[in-house]
């Protein structure tokens, strides 16, 4: 089902900072006419931290209405108190979601058995496939290779979106789970080589901008076609690495914004790009084609 590109979709805003219903109708369709293979709402790249948990039910409504009986949808429930996890994650599994992407729990840095606990308390109380989120560079905790194959003996814990940035542990976790445990890169600059490793895909955030491509290099590395792969890889890597000149997702909702696709609006305390920052943006934009 999570299986390819998946999109770690965006939250639009209207310029009173209030959430920009009809865009993210707009964003959602796009991606499903783009043939996405999942959607991701409701991640830190949608600005997850500063929904309400109103808004952020509204979001998951709003991308499993678009998305009912065309791609899958992995809500974002994530965060350092389990009870509230399990008690959102409830709520999106009420609202119609597929599976959860749960990113550990930041701050509060669990050891490796609080981590296993964790999501083992999350998994009992959620009927729901659950993916882990592991992004040690956000949250200042690493999900370790053998508390990873102790999680994917629970049945329902299906996978890990693995954003490390180690391909050497990310080769570790690969050969250390069950072939059917998803492992899924966090991070498209480096998302064909996991692939290559034995990954079953990306959870992406340039495919905010470029679905259909990003989607296709996926599916080309997967199939084993690293050739096409590496071509799609060449062209958009600078595309990838400018989503990442400031912090994530400041770039690529002010790539989004200069393509027409929503409106240049962030809740504090993300704030526009600098100046030097948005001219990278846009000349990376031009140069892919993406912008006049």
């Amino acid at each position: 089902m999570f299986t390819g590109c998946g999109t770690a979709l965006v939250t639009p805003f209207l310029p009173d900072f209030s959430l920009d219903e009809a865009g993210l109708r707009s964003l959602a369709r796009r991606q499903i006419d783009a043939g996405i293979n999942f959607l991701v709402p409701c991640g830190t790249t949608g600005e997850s931290p500063t929904l309400s948990r109103a808004e952020h039910l509204r979001v998951i409504e709003i991308v499993v209405e678009e998305a009912r009986g065309k791609v899958p949808v992995l809500g974002g429930a994530g965060g350092y108190n389990t009870r509230e996890v399990i008690e959102l994650a409830g709520e999106l599994k009420a609202r119609g979601v597929d599976g959860i992407l749960s990113v550990t729990p930041y701050y509060n840095k669990p050891t490796q058995e609080g981590l296993f606990q964790h999501y083992q308390a999350i998994a009992a109380a959620v009927a729901l496939p659950i993916i882990v989120y592991s992004v040690q560079g956000r949250t200042g905790t690493n999900v370790e290779p053998a508390t990873l194959r102790r999680l994917a003996a629970i049945p329902n814990i299906i996978g890990v979106k693995e954003a490390s940035g180690n391909i050497g542990q990310q080769a570790s976790i690969a050969a250390t789970v069950p072939e059917d445990f998803l492992v899924l890169s966090g991070d498209d600059a480096i998302s064909l080589p996991l692939i290559a490793l034995g990954g079953k895909g990306v959870i992406s955030v340039a495919s905010n901008e470029i679905p259909a491509e990003m989607t296709a290099l996926a599916r080309k590395a997967i199939a084993g076609d690293f050739v096409g792969a590496r071509a799609l890889q060449k062209k958009y890597l600078p595309l990838m690495e400018v989503n990442f000149v400031e912090s994530n997702p400041i770039p690529v909702k002010a790539a989004m914004a200069a393509m027409g696709l929503l409106q240049p609006v962030w809740r504090l305390p993300l704030v526009p790009p600098r100046p030097q920052s948005q001219e990278k943006i846009e000349g990376v934009l031009r140069a892919t084609g993406l912008m006049a």
